[in-house]
């Protein structure tokens, strides 16, 4: 049973960066899209970002594009998320959750997370001066 594990989640001023982790075990991740989502108090669950199983094809949202990259290594049986220029808007949890096995590449409409489980129990990231 595929289990995931969100960390390097934290307080970091504007502007900063954190790298986030998503660490399978029980399975391999190698037959998964992995998807990276985020949520804040009293806002939806925002898709962040996606990549296919084997890393060649991503996708990010409008928010995201051009400051957060996501990555993987299959052999650590991990997915990262660089989180890079910072703002307070970007204050939530994010959450890593892998695709339905049927999918290698990133489901169309991936950002509503409708496809995706199992989910990690979340990392905070919290952007404040």
């Amino acid at each position: 049973q595929l289990q995931l594990v969100e960390s390097g989640g934290g307080l970091v001023q504007p502007g900063g960066a954190l790298r986030l982790s998503c660490a399978a075990s029980g399975s391999t991740l190698d037959y998964y899209a992995i998807g990276w989502f985020r949520q804040s108090p009293g806002k939806e669950r925002e898709g962040v970002s996606c990549i296919s199983s084997s890393g060649g094809s991503t996708d990010y949202a409008d928010s995201v594009k051009g400051r957060f990259t996501i990555s993987r290594d299959n052999t650590k049986n991990t997915v990262y998320l660089q989180t890079n220029s910072l703002t307070p808007e970007d204050t939530a949890v994010y959450y890593c959750a892998a695709a339905n096995r049927f999918f290698r590449l990133c489901p169309s409409g991936w950002w509503s997370g409708s496809l995706f489980g199992p989910w990690g129990q979340g990392t905070q990231v919290t952007v404040s001066s």
